[in-house]
């Protein structure tokens, strides 16, 4: 299942965050830390987290040291989903 979530991650952030559908991220690609993400695409890639996998995330959690990679973040959406 986490392979899925990155690869629909992958898609969301390349797609609609970067405008760059032809990119492919790494699983351990800095998002937030590498500069890929500012604040204002976080708040949408955590408003389609919540919306695509029906979990809850807290605004504390959306830092650079849970939600910096596909990798921490498929891990939380994981978590929360089960």
């Amino acid at each position: 299942m986490k392979a899925e979530i990155i690869s629909k991650l992958n898609t969301y952030i390349t797609s609609e965050i970067l405008k760059r559908p032809d990119k492919t991220l790494s699983a351990t690609e800095a998002l937030i830390s590498g500069g890929l993400i500012d604040s204002f695409s976080l708040v949408d890639l955590s408003l389609f987290v919540e919306q695509a996998w029906s979990v809850r995330l807290d605004d504390t959690e959306l830092n650079a040291e849970t939600f910096d990679t596909l990798e921490q973040l498929a891990g939380l959406i994981e978590a929360r989903a089960s």
